[in-house]
C-alpha cells in the first residue's frame, strides 16, 4: 500500500478521505443513520464532529473517536430433513414468511445464538448447524446477517411458537416452498383477499437460504418408504 501511495504521490491521509468512493446505497444509508444517532459523545454529552470521509466521529473534549459498528444477527433456516420451518411476524407484509432470526447477545457465539433463538421462538432443539453466508443489512440499523442452516431432532418436531414474537410458524414441504419462491406480494394475493405464502426477494439472504434448501432437497435421492 505504501508503494502505491508513493506512486501517486499521496500520503496515508488520502486513504481516509477516499473511504466512501464507490459506496453502495446500502452502505451510504447505514452510515447516514449511524451519524444521525451518534451526534453526541456518550462520556461528555458534547457534540461530536465527523471527519471529511464520514468514516468516524470525534469528541474533541474527551478525545474519544467513534467508529461505525454493526450488530450481529443470526438468521437460521430450520429443517427436519424433508421440510423447512418458516415464520412471520405481525409487522410483515401479508403472506410473507421467512427464516427465524435474532440478535447475538454479548458473550454469545453464533452457534449459541442460533440454538437459543430456535428454542425461544419455536421450542425446537437444534441437532446440527452449518454456516451458509453473510450479508450486510441496513434496516432498521446496520446489521451483519449471518446465515445458517439448522437440523432439528427428528423425534421432537412439534412447534411451540412464541406468540409474543411471531404471528405464525409452520412447516413447509418442498413443493410448497418451490411455488412460494415464484411468487411476489402482488401475485400472492387471491381473489378473496387472502394471500398465498411468498418469501423474501432474491437480494435478501433469507431467499438464498431457502433456495439452498430447495436445491439440497432436489439433489437428495428419493427414499423408498
Amino acid at each position: 500500500m505504501k508503494r502505491i501511495l508513493e506512486k501517486f504521490k499521496e500520503t496515508e491521509q488520502w486513504i481516509e478521505k477516499s473511504v466512501l468512493i464507490g459506496c453502495s446505497d446500502e452502505h451510504a444509508q447505514a452510515l447516514l443513520r449511524w451519524h444521525d444517532s451518534h451526534q453526541y459523545c456518550s462520556k461528555t454529552g458534547q457534540l461530536t464532529e465527523k471527519n471529511v470521509a464520514g468514516s468516524k466521529r470525534m469528541c474533541h473534549a474527551s478525545g474519544i473517536t467513534y467508529y461505525p459498528q454493526m450488530s450481529a444477527v443470526v438468521i437460521i433456516l430450520v429443517s427436519d430433513g424433508s421440510r423447512c420451518l418458516l415464520a412471520r411476524q405481525p409487522s410483515f407484509p401479508q403472506g410473507m414468511y421467512t427464516a427465524l432470526s435474532g440478535f447475538c447477545d454479548i458473550g454469545e457465539a453464533v452457534e449459541e445464538t442460533a440454538r437459543r433463538e430456535v428454542a425461544e421462538e419455536v421450542g425446537l432443539e437444534v441437532e446440527s448447524l452449518w454456516y451458509s453466508a453473510s450479508q450486510h443489512w441496513p434496516f432498521p440499523s446496520s446489521c451483519l446477517m449471518i446465515a445458517c442452516h439448522a437440523l432439528v431432532r427428528g423425534q421432537q418436531l412439534e412447534i411451540s411458537m412464541n406468540s409474543l414474537e411471531l404471528e405464525e410458524a409452520r412447516w413447509f414441504g418442498l413443493e410448497e416452498v418451490m411455488e412460494g419462491l415464484k411468487r411476489g406480494p402482488k401475485s400472492a394475493k387471491q381473489d378473496n383477499g387472502n394471500f398465498l405464502p411468498w418469501f423474501p426477494p432474491k437480494q435478501a439472504i433469507a431467499h438464498q437460504l431457502i433456495n439452498e434448501w430447495v436445491k439440497q432437497q432436489i439433489s437428495q435421492p428419493t427414499q423408498v418408504q
